[in-house]
């Protein structure tokens, strides 16, 4: 076959004005450090603020004055505030925006831990660690089933309702059943269900993809509402009962500090949450599928013509995204709560959130999906410890997290070019 040489083209940098991205960011960065410097250090008390390498207040402990803490960090933050603002090279962005906010939390933790009652100042990072974990786990399916979709054209809004039906399934067929791995097949079977509906009305009846999804996140809600207050409420001991998996412990990686404990010593929901994000990035990177998905996901008319059935493949990732999601909702009623209605509680917007902020990516999911978990437990351990900031704002966190790592910290993102766009055979 030959090859076409193409000549080297000088291409004009574009200017982006003084007040492009970085300089935008950086300028955040530095409100942000002055106001942690000021605000949180004047807050801030001088008893110590502890973080203990354990689950407990004993063991060893990283310890720092609260004050002094709290405006190191600040003067941390507000320095790579100024680094971008002067222009530092553009491979460093990542690195100075991650210290800087990193620098910022932990200038405000160490006034909430130092200003804390007797007693309670003090951090279990690996408390810290498995609740982060557990928390984005239903994120981590949910966004890994988005990036099935969206890679392959289907816009998925519909996560939600495949969580929640997942779960529901999970908590019935493994009650009635009294095993979790028939209520872990039947949750993936509950979101299967719903992306089949998805796919069928998306792909071969080419209804709008964002409206098909919120009917469908609602068609959920109504199935399992219904069914639990016929069922569930009314006789939860045969319906709502389901036995949970236990928690497994690899020897010699669980002892390992604060990574061990929160990690190796888990339920198969974390292990097979971390298992998928490997596999489906290597799937989807490295071999032919993955090939032919990114390739129906961009411009389907050309891998069309090139052979590939594209129709075939959407039906097959958007179910397979249901399966996913599925799974993830089980994480739930099989690992940790029995059913409630609505339990899902809006996270299956906020694993869309994930996929957006991880670029559509595996990998960038997760760690999209581990940032909103933080969020999430850090409003948990700040309630518990009493602090002063209303548990109301504590509630949003998550939510608020979700919105500035969107609206904020992602900049210009491209999703995929036939996302949401139907494909019809000419």
């Amino acid at each position: 076959m030959s090859t076409m040489a193409v000549p080297d083209v000088a291409v004009a940098p574009v200017d982006e004005g003084f007040w492009n991205r970085t300089r935008k960011v950086g300028a955040v960065l530095l409100a942000l450090g002055v106001l942690a410097a000021v605000l949180f250090g004047a807050l801030a008390t001088d008893r110590q603020a502890r973080f203990t390498l354990s689950e407990t207040e004993g063991g060893g402990a990283l310890a720092i004055n609260g004050t002094l803490g709290a405006i190191l960090f600040g003067l941390v933050t507000a320095a790579t505030g100024v680094a971008l603002l002067t222009r530092a090279p553009r491979r460093w962005f990542a690195l100075l925006l991650g210290v800087g906010l990193g620098a910022f939390v932990l200038s405000f933790l160490c006034w909430q831990v130092s200003a804390a009652p007797e007693g309670r100042n003090f951090m279990p990072l690996v408390n810290m660690v498995r609740g982060t974990f557990i928390l984005a786990l239903p994120l981590i399916f949910g966004a890994l089933a988005g990036v099935l979709c969206e890679r392959s054209g289907v816009v998925n809004v519909a996560i939600e309702g495949q969580l929640l039906m997942g779960a529901f399934s999970g908590a019935l067929f493994g009650s009635l059943s009294g095993s979790v791995w028939v209520g872990l097949v039947a949750a993936a079977i509950g979101g299967a269900f719903i992306s089949l509906l998805l796919a069928v009305f998306a792909i071969r009846f080419l209804v709008d993809q964002v409206v098909i999804g919120i009917v469908l996140n609602l068609l959920a809600v109504g199935i399992t509402g219904f069914l639990y207050e016929r069922l569930m409420q009314t006789d939860a001991e045969r319906y709502n009962s389901a036995p949970r998996f236990g928690t497994w412990e690899i020897p010699l990686l669980s002892d390992i500090p604060l990574i061990g404990p929160a990690l190796f010593r888990a339920n198969i929901f974390l292990y097979l949450g971390l298992l998928l994000v490997l596999v489906i990035h290597v799937g989807l990177f490295r071999t032919r599928w993955g090939l032919r998905t990114r390739s129906v996901g961009e411009h389907p008319t050309a891998a069309d013509t090139l052979g590939v059935k594209v129709l075939r493949l959407r039906y097959r990732n958007v179910l397979l995204a249901g399966v996913v999601a599925g799974i993830g909702g089980a994480s739930y009623t099989l690992a940790l709560y029995s059913f409630t209605k609505n339990m899902i509680g809006g996270k299956g917007f906020i694993a869309l959130a994930a996929l957006i902020f991880g670029r559509w990516s595996p990998t960038g999911a997760l760690l999209a999906a581990l940032f909103f978990g933080f969020a999430d437990q850090l409003g948990t351990y700040l309630g518990a410890i009493g602090s002063s900031i209303p548990s109301q704002f504590l509630a949003m966190l998550p939510y608020l997290a979700t919105m500035l790592a969107v609206a904020g910290l992602v900049g210009k993102v491209r999703a995929p070019a036939a996302s949401g766009k139907p494909y019809a055979k000419g």
